[in-house]
């Protein structure tokens, strides 16, 4: 899976999604609104060159996650190293913030940010 990430990455690093050439969201085709993942492959183009300001203006909750992602796979290596099970509350929270990032990003409240 590693070799398959680092395959991905040095591609969206090549490759600007913005220029075409890459899938489409099948929801925002469908439905003219964004799933929580809509702009993330722009978003990484823009983080891999370190324009975190462009990346957040794609999709700020990756700009956001992947730090925190980061984090909580250390900490889920550590609990797997001394035996101890996940946190089933951490899950349930990410779950909650893609839901809020989800419902947010195609209202009002936040339809400047949303691309």
């Amino acid at each position: 899976m590693v070799p398959a990430a680092f395959l991905a990455l040095v591609v969206l690093y090549r490759n600007d999604p913005s220029e075409g050439g890459f899938p489409v969201c099948p929801f925002h085709g469908t439905t003219g609104l964004l799933c929580p993942g809509c702009g993330a492959q722009r978003a990484m183009h823009h983080l891999l060159h370190g324009r975190v300001s462009a990346a957040w203006t794609h999709n700020a909750l990756l700009v956001i996650a992947i730090p925190l992602l980061g984090l909580h796979w250390g900490a889920y290596r550590i609990r797997a190293l001394t035996g101890s099970v996940a946190n089933k509350r951490v899950i349930g929270a990410w779950v909650i913030v893609i839901l809020v990032w989800w419902v947010m990003r195609n209202t009002a409240v936040m339809t400047g940010f949303a691309q």
